[in-house]
């Protein structure tokens, strides 16, 4: 067996097992703060797990969240006057030297700080002032499964400790469903023909969207990009027909790319809706997307535990 499809294959459990503990930790690191602004600093995955943390805490508490630039600062050297903010840094390594530099200055400038790894200690954490660790044990395969799911968790349970009304996290019966969907086999054979990959996603599922044509890419080669359907509609609608395919999660008839996909005679692929709150929809999504790349990785004869030209760790700056 993989590497990657075993990481997988743990979900159910990991995310069972430290709702409570991330639930505990995001009570202690952040206490109900109640700043102005939520600053979101992270990359490849971790960034995609940023998505879906605005949507959290823009329609639950009401605080306008941004994805930061870090090349702001660590390249331009501009350091932005923020209003009062909690700025949460994200790197599962806690190695990023981007996102460790942008918390350090946040710190020395008055802000509140917090990290989010999957590794106790390293630069990201000495830069924060405030820690949550994820519990996922050692990622082994170079994509990213488990921790970005943890990574979801742990902005689910900020979210709540944060005065968010929302429901138990308890997602991990749906995740195990959507790992071993009926309906991977197929897909597959569809995203393999196409010559066009979108990834389509909206509201808590654009991050979705973005972390599936991150994985398509890196273990499977398929190049895919993701759009929001409503940006989709916008332009990028006019590239579909037959030999493209469109990877759709939570997209519903109402949004106008779906009959214009199907007049074009695109593939559409949907994946799978659990019966989940809107809100947590994204963990059995990404885990079926996670499937999908694994096992177009091996129809490709790829490996998937080790993508061409990638490492565990990429420090940028």
């Amino acid at each position: 067996m993989h590497q990657m499809l075993r990481e997988i294959q743990e979900q159910p459990s990991l995310l069972s097992s430290n709702a409570q503990p991330l639930l505990t930790q995001a009570q202690r690191a952040v206490k109900k703060a109640r700043p102005s602004l939520i600053l979101l600093v992270a990359r490849g995955s971790s960034d995609n797990a940023c998505l879906y943390a605005r949507y959290l805490f823009e329609i639950h508490l009401r605080i306008p969240s941004l994805l930061a630039a870090p090349s702001v600062l660590t390249r331009y050297g501009a350091k932005v006057e923020y209003p009062k903010s909690l700025v949460i840094g994200v790197s599962q390594s806690a190695a990023a030297p981007d996102v460790s530099e942008v918390l350090e200055n946040a710190r020395k400038n008055g802000h509140r700080t917090l990290s989010i790894t999957n590794v106790e200690r390293g630069p990201v954490t000495e830069a924060a002032r405030s820690h949550i660790f994820l519990g996922a044990g050692e990622e082994r395969a170079v994509a990213a499964t488990k921790t970005y799911t943890l990574t979801l968790l742990a902005f689910y349970q900020i979210a709540r400790a944060m005065g968010a009304s929302l429901p138990e996290p308890e997602v991990a019966p749906a995740v195990a469903r959507a790992a071993d969907s009926p309906g991977i086999r197929d897909a597959v054979e569809t995203l393999t023909r196409a010559r066009l990959l979108f990834s389509l996603g909206r509201g808590y599922q654009f991050s979705t969207a973005h972390e599936a044509a991150l994985k398509l890419m890196e273990c499977a080669l398929l190049p895919c990009k993701a759009y929001s359907t409503a940006d989709f509609a916008h332009g990028p609608v006019a590239l579909a027909g037959p030999d493209a395919a469109a990877l759709c999660f939570g997209v519903s008839a109402r949004d106008k790319a779906i009959p214009r996909l199907k007049a074009s005679r695109a593939s559409i692929i949907s994946a799978p809706r659990s019966n989940l709150a809107d809100t947590l929809q994204p963990f059995p999504s990404v885990v079926f997307a996670q499937r999908l790349a694994y096992e177009a990785a091996l129809e490709k004869s790829l490996d998937p535990d080790t993508p061409r030209n990638l490492t565990k760790i990429t420090r940028t700056r």
